[in-house]
């Protein structure tokens, strides 16, 4: 299945996507980690989990994964399922260079993650996740810019992605922080021989934090598949730690919180693909109920009150801990 095609999906749940964050490492900074993955987060075990979430997805009707050069182990998991699912073969199977995984399979390392998106680190990537994935790349994403990242400047860059478009794979980018929607106009303007550079957009939207919806939006209308990330807000519209509004809004819908803040985003008409980071079965299962919440006006208006300011929700997401 073509990238392209999966916005125009009819089946439900390939508007769902399967995002790698939370599995392919054993340090993440989602709320109660350390009651969703083993005590023993050796490779192996790390492994059978992602396994297992990979097929109860695809089973579900899921055909988006989403993967990145650092997190951990991930493509190499995915690898290692696509090579024993040969039926499998219209996964849609996405990955990210910029950042370089350095907590060297540890939970308590003092950097996680090392942040370049220089042309030279994106040659030695796009390396790496060959040798990984080889022909099964079919999307891949410029990780996290932000208004300041030479990526949106740097015309040698450029060209390579263009090459790399022109061989097939398709080349998108991911956005975060406070100033996202400046990220996107920004890279709206991105242009290689006259044409846009970027096809997929990756952003942060979630019942909390909305700000990019405006320049989402934009990017939708202008052709580009938009991905959301962070639907859960690493967590904190889990059933613990949700508002009182949208735990209500669950009680109403007979749903879990996770579900409801998932089709908050999923009933935008610009969202392509809504990511889920599910570390367990039982949350995958519960986020996949998704693709059926009916929300109406009045529970979409309550939800969207609960909106932080995004200088805030991005300060307090910093603050999080790797666990």
């Amino acid at each position: 299945m073509p990238f392209a095609r999966l916005a125009s999906a009819t089946t439900p749940t390939c508007h769902l996507g399967l995002g790698l964050a939370a599995v392919g490492r054993p340090g993440y900074i989602n709320l109660g980690r350390d009651e969703d993955l083993p005590a023993a987060r050796d490779v192996d075990a790390m492994r059978r989990r992602t396994h297992e979430l990979l097929d109860a997805a695809y089973a579900q009707g899921v055909r988006y994964v989403d993967a990145a050069r650092s997190y951990g182990r991930s493509e190499e998991f995915l690898a290692d399922w696509l090579a024993a699912r040969p039926d499998a073969g219209d996964m849609v199977v996405g990955s990210k260079w910029g950042y370089t995984y350095t907590a060297d399979w540890t939970t308590d390392a003092e950097v996680h993650e090392v942040k370049d998106h220089s042309l030279a680190a994106y040659e030695r990537q796009r390396a790496e996740t060959d040798g990984v994935l080889g022909d099964r790349l079919d999307l891949y994403q410029i990780h996290s810019v932000t208004p300041d990242s030479p990526a949106l400047t740097d015309k040698d860059l450029h060209a390579r992605l263009a090459e790399a478009a022109d061989r097939g794979v398709t080349v998108g980018f991911s956005a975060s922080g406070p100033a996202q929607a400046d990220t996107i106009r920004a890279a709206l303007a991105v242009t290689v021989g006259g044409e846009p550079l970027f096809r997929t957009v990756q952003a942060t939207c979630n019942v909390l934090e909305m700000s990019a919806a405006p320049a989402l939006a934009e990017a939708h209308d202008a052709g580009l598949t938009v991905i959301v990330k962070e639907g859960m807000a690493n967590g904190r519209l889990t059933a613990p730690h949700a508002p009182d509004a949208l735990k209500a809004v669950a009680a109403e819908t007979g749903l879990g919180c996770d579900a409801v803040a998932l089709a908050f985003v999923l009933r935008r008409p610009w969202a392509g693909v809504v990511l889920s980071g599910a570390a367990t079965l039982d949350q995958l299962a519960s986020n996949l109920h998704a693709a059926v919440v009916d929300l109406d006006d009045d529970q979409l208006t309550r939800l969207a009150a609960q909106a932080e300011d995004p200088r805030a929700y991005w300060r307090r997401r910093a603050g999080l801990t790797w666990h």
